[in-house]
């Protein structure tokens, strides 16, 4: 089906072809009929029966394949008959103008043989063709019209000629157009009105039409469906006539220069009863329905690909059209909307898609009523989660319709996949899944309202049954809009692999209740120790008195151990809407897994590796210089005898000693002025964080006017390994020690 730019949907767009079968008592000129529509002349000899014959689709108006089948009782069975009315999509029984026998064999034979075989809620659509109306000067219609009226699925009757040639294409027309616009779903004759279905479906229409929600089409809204449905627009004089022939039957057709519901319903039931119903399906099928008057799966569904490791987003023009269409229906312009409203926005659905639930998902005012920005983040939610579904609602709304796009999957944005995120270092998402996990009543729910900006006393007006198990709302990092979707989990011994699923983790403890760290602990352990899927300890309800967690560490050196942030003080407990500042952490911290996971990784082996390869390059110097500098005599009064005395004279180890004493005495201020910026706090701490090195004599040879001086450090705190500055003086002091090492190794050889 294409959009309001292209052709209006043909009746092809529903059916792929149509097959007409023609019955009769014998002689009544059925295969004649067959053969001068396809000679377009009377044959001469006709046979007993005529082949099926298949009408290209390029020629026949509706643009759909046409099958014609004849039937010959002298050649066919009963089985063979009833085998062809099954697959027939309309039959035409063929009764002959001079011949009252045959048109009593239409009630007394073909119509109850016809309707045994068919559903009584899918009758099929039946012609009555009048043949041979060459031989009479009258006409037969006085004796069939009580057979139509009394038989309502006879869609109509046409007296035709195969020996003239009269009416045999308009026979096979009223055929084909009853199959593709059948009367039967839309009007009942006996009572002259549309049938229930049909107003159903035409009040949706008018309502997803009715683009300001003023109770009527003006003049810019007649025009546009006119355009979308038809593909052209109506003159200004054509507008004016449509809304006179309105007034001129009904009173209230026509309010303030607008069309209103019943005006337009009045005008379907006008088509339909002037024979022109093919107007009304041409509308009906526009919006998506099928021949039963439901809206197809096509519609409702279309096709949208989502690769695994991808979540669904709305695209900007989604969240454009969302936005029109709350304004559509708030009527007071509060920025929210009453119950009323809600109710009167979801009239173009068959059912209410949001209950009580949803009020505690997103935010609402104070009366209780879902907001502007409550009402995009309960779509976000719905395409997050059920993506599915929420193209349904779009399909309802008439998404594709009024955006004129190909169909609601156009406003749906798959993201890439997470593993290229965390290649690339960034992420394109909008939407970030927090799962928020802890034992029964220890304040998850709590966190959950506290994200939608409600505190304590407000929660405890929440009904129980009312209670919902997420809540989004956006957030602001660095300047940039995203969505915090919080999913509160269920306690359970062992998490489900879609429990797991998230961005960002929330492991809530209550500080009050002994018991309730053990179960984030031990399920961090089962689960997120060994992923890359960022995790935040909440100790809740911190407004209450903190009592010691049963559990082998505290949180603060649980979460030291496992490199992860301490944990954040929360408590609903306010007199204004509780802090967001844990959710601006979750929410970053699920923009950037890579940053934690490095964090948590270099935090675990940085260190090591980095006083490990330290301890290498000294190493390997050392050996390296004192390999190359082997005296083979102990006169003490060679050069190198002179450096070795020098080396361990009590002087030097005099001078050594005070520069240790006044570097410990500066890493002491250090950690004084600091404090918890330094992972170790006292001298025994340091010694202990480096004890990789602490029997390594690092030397560092510094050049000065007085001459060479060798500075042996023993401790290095963690702070100075990351110090840049450290880094430089280690590199350099590395490379003049090499340099000057090699140099007097030269000296040496040539004095000997």
């Amino acid at each position: 089906m294409r959009a309001g730019g292209g052709r209006p949907p043909r009746a092809a767009d529903m059916k792929k072809d149509v097959r007409i079968l023609l019955v009769g008592e014998p002689r009544v000129g059925k295969t004649s009929l067959i053969m001068s529509l396809v000679s377009e002349e009377f044959p001469e000899e006709v046979p007993p029966r005529a082949e099926e014959i298949t009408i290209p689709a390029d020629v026949t108006p509706e643009r759909v394949p046409t099958h014609i089948v004849d039937y010959s009782e002298a050649e066919q069975s009963d089985e063979q008959l009833h085998q062809e009315i099954s697959q027939a999509n309309v039959i035409c029984i063929v009764y002959a103008v001079n011949n009252k026998h045959s048109i009593d064999k239409v009630t007394s034979r073909w119509i109850p043989l016809i309707n045994e075989r068919t559903d009584k809620d899918s009758r099929l659509p039946l012609i009555l063709v009048g043949n041979k109306s060459d031989l009479v000067e009258y006409s037969s219609m006085e004796t069939i019209l009580p057979i139509m009226n009394q038989y309502t699925e006879i869609e109509t009757c046409v007296e035709c000629s195969a020996k003239n040639l009269k009416n045999i294409s308009e026979l096979f027309y009223y055929a084909q157009k009853a199959v593709l616009h059948p009367t039967g779903p839309l009007y009942c004759p006996e009572e002259k009105e549309m049938k229930p279905a049909c107003i159903k479906a035409l009040t949706r229409i008018f309502k997803i039409s009715d683009q300001d929600n003023d109770g009527t089409l003006n003049d810019a809204e007649l025009n546009f469906f006119q355009r979308i449905c038809f593909n052209t627009p109506l003159a200004p004089q054509a507008l004016e006539d449509v809304k006179n022939v309105v007034r001129k039957h009904i009173s209230d057709g026509v309010a303030d220069s607008g069309l209103t519901l019943k005006g337009f319903l009045f005008l379907h039931t006008l088509f339909i009863q002037r024979g022109r119903h093919e107007t009304t399906w041409t509308v009906l099928r526009r919006f998506g329905y099928d021949d039963d008057l439901d809206l197809t799966p096509e519609y409702l569904f279309p096709l949208l690909k989502i690769p695994p490791d991808c979540t669904t987003e709305l695209n900007h023009h989604a969240y454009l059209f969302l936005q029109s269409t709350f304004d559509k229906h708030d009527l007071d312009r509060d920025c929210a909307l009453s119950p009323d409203e809600l109710k009167d926005l979801f009239k173009v659905f068959p059912y209410i898609p949001w209950g009580p639930d949803v009020n505690n998902t997103v935010c609402t005012n104070e009366r209780g009523w879902i907001t502007y920005q409550g009402f995009l983040s309960q779509w976000t939610l719905t395409t997050y989660l059920d993506v599915q579904r929420c193209l349904e609602y779009l399909g309802y709304l008439g998404y594709s319709i009024l955006t004129e796009q190909e169909s609601q999957a156009s406003a749906i944005t798959v993201t890439r996949d997470k593993k290229i995120d965390l290649q690339k270092k960034q992420t394109q998402r909008n939407v970030f899944r927090c799962n928020v996990i802890g034992v029964k009543n220890c304040g998850k729910s709590g966190v959950l309202q506290a994200l939608l900006g409600r505190n304590l006393v407000r929660q405890k007006k929440i009904r129980e049954d009312h209670k919902s198990y997420y809540a989004i709302n956006t957030v602001y990092v660095y300047g940039q809009e995203k969505y915090l979707l919080l999913h509160d989990i269920s306690e359970s011994e062992f998490l489900t692999e879609a429990e797991i699923i998230c961005d960002v983790v929330c492991l809530v403890y209550d500080v009050s209740n002994p018991k309730s760290f053990e179960y984030c602990a031990r399920i961090f352990k089962q689960h997120f120790m060994d992923s890359r899927i960022p995790c935040l300890i909440v100790a809740a309800k911190s407004d209450l008195h903190e009592v010691k967690q049963e559990y082998s560490i505290s949180p603060t050196d649980f979460c030291r151990k496992h490199k992860m942030p301490p944990p954040q003080a929360f408590t609903c407990n306010t007199a204004d809407a509780p802090s967001k500042d844990i959710f601006v952490k979750l929410t970053t911290m699920a923009m950037y897994p890579e940053d934690h996971y490095r964090d948590r990784l270099s935090r675990d082996m940085g260190h090591t590796d980095r006083i490990e390869n330290l301890r290498k390059i000294w190493v390997f110097l050392k050996t390296a210089f004192h390999a190359r500098l082997r005296c083979m005599c102990t006169c003490n009064r060679c050069t190198f005898c002179i450096c070795q005395n020098f080396l361990n004279s009590d002087l030097l180890q005099s001078v050594k000693n005070k520069i240790f004493t006044a570097v410990l005495n500066r890493l002491r201020a250090r950690v004084a002025e600091w404090g918890a910026m330094l992972l170790a706090d006292d001298e025994g701490s340091i010694t202990h964080q480096v004890h990789a090195v602490s029997s390594v004599e690092d030397s560092i040879f510094m050049e000065s006017s007085q001459g060479p001086l060798f500075l042996e450090a023993r401790h290095v705190t963690q702070a100075d390994l990351k110090s840049s500055t450290f880094w430089l003086r280690a590199s350099f002091g590395a490379t003049v020690f090499a340099v000057l090492g090699f140099a007097m190794y030269k000296a040496l050889l040539k004095q000997r």
